[in-house]
């Protein structure tokens, strides 16, 4: 079992990492690291004489004065290798690099004299090092304004305002949990390479990215459509976008019923693309679920019964509680990495469909088990 370390373990591509070696603890045996580890010698090194693998992460990516962007990320590199040198680590340190590096700004500067300077440490010392230069990153949960223009476009687009393009360019782009498989294959792999290129996965036009948003919000996030997803880039756009919504306020969301004589007609899903339906009684006070997914669309509809459904992000305590009932039939769709449930609080039997966009498959269940 490999011990790792992440410096940025709270960031936006630290928590995804962090967050995906912890579905395999068979395999790999996460140890912590705080902010202030840096300003305080002892903790780092602390940490640093714990790891069998660093990867470092941490970096600040934008500040109104760039030579503040620059000091800070060299400081930090000149830490780390301080700690490495005073522990004589043997750790492999992988080290997250830009294509920013061939910029003539101070960030790509910063990066790539980072890189060259731990480069510099593993020569020395007969260390491990990896330098990855990394294409642009995007994903659930990244920081609108701050680490990609799809997480400013998304918080637009499920805020009420309207996103506006500075720069009209392609742009090659990789989602953070291909980046993330990047990186654990090169853990697994215990190989050095002082500097290796990760491939981007897609090359959009910022344009073209924002129509398929703007397709997203006026059918999905406006009228509840899971809309045609007709490529990987689309799928994890799709779910990228879905975790912009204050979801604590969007949901449930109730059906349309239109009754007669005869009774009731709700339609519970209008789709692009298929998947599958099932549906499911349960007797009072029993609940179901607790578990999460990664990649997979999800959605539960309540048509009889009362329920409680919940929802909770799996690195924070917040729990976010739906009350639905089938007399007013709603639902409610899971986002990705949150772990959820539902449980019958009502007296007779509740009756909820559940549908996903992709069949069971006990091979690739992207299932987590995890107590809301």
């Amino acid at each position: 079992m490999k011990k790792i370390g992440i410096t940025g373990q709270n960031g936006f591509v630290g928590s995804h990492l962090y967050n995906t070696l912890g579905l395999h603890p068979e395999k790999f045996q996460r140890i912590n690291f705080e902010k202030d580890f840096f300003d305080d010698q002892k903790k780092l090194d602390e940490f640093v004489g714990e790891c069998d693998v660093i990867v470092h992460l941490a970096a600040m990516n934008r500040h109104p004065d760039p030579q503040v962007i620059y000091e800070n990320n060299l400081n930090l590199v000149k830490k780390l290798i301080a700690s490495l040198e005073r522990v004589n680590s043997k750790a492999h340190v992988l080290f997250s690099s830009s294509s920013q590096e061939e910029k003539d700004n101070l960030y790509g500067k910063s990066k790539k004299e980072g890189r060259e300077l731990l480069a510099e440490w593993a020569e020395k010392n007969s260390g491990q090092f990896t330098g990855m230069i990394i294409p642009n990153v995007f994903g659930p949960f990244g920081k609108p304004n701050y680490n990609s223009f799809i997480a400013t476009f998304c918080h637009k687009l499920t805020h009420g305002e309207q996103p506006v393009i500075d720069n009209d360019g392609e742009v090659k782009l990789i989602y953070v949990a291909e980046l993330i498989q990047e990186i654990i294959n090169h853990i697994e792999s215990g190989e050095s390479k002082k500097l290796y290129e990760v491939p981007n996965t897609s090359v959009n036009k910022v344009s073209e990215v924002l129509r398929k948003l703007e397709t997203y919000k006026n059918l999905y996030f406006d009228n509840g459509e899971i809309p045609a997803l007709e490529s990987g880039f689309d799928l994890n756009l799709f779910n990228t976008f879905r975790c912009y919504f204050d979801i604590k306020n969007h949901y449930p969301i109730k059906f349309t019923q239109h009754t007669d004589p005869r009774g009731a007609f709700v339609e519970v899903i209008r789709l692009g693309i298929g998947g599958q339906c099932s549906f499911s009684t349960t007797v009072p006070g029993i609940t179901r679920g607790n578990h999460f997914h990664t990649r997979k669309i999800e959605r539960f509809a309540v048509i009889k019964g009362k329920a409680l459904i919940q929802l909770r992000k799996i690195d924070t305590d917040e729990v976010l509680d739906f009350y639905l009932d089938g007399n007013e039939p709603a639902y409610v769709d899971m986002p990705i990495w949150y772990t959820h449930n539902i449980k019958n609080i009502g007296e007779e039997e509740l009756y909820t469909i559940f549908w996903i966009n992709e069949p069971f498959n006990p091979k690739d269940a992207d299932t987590y088990f995890l107590e809301v």
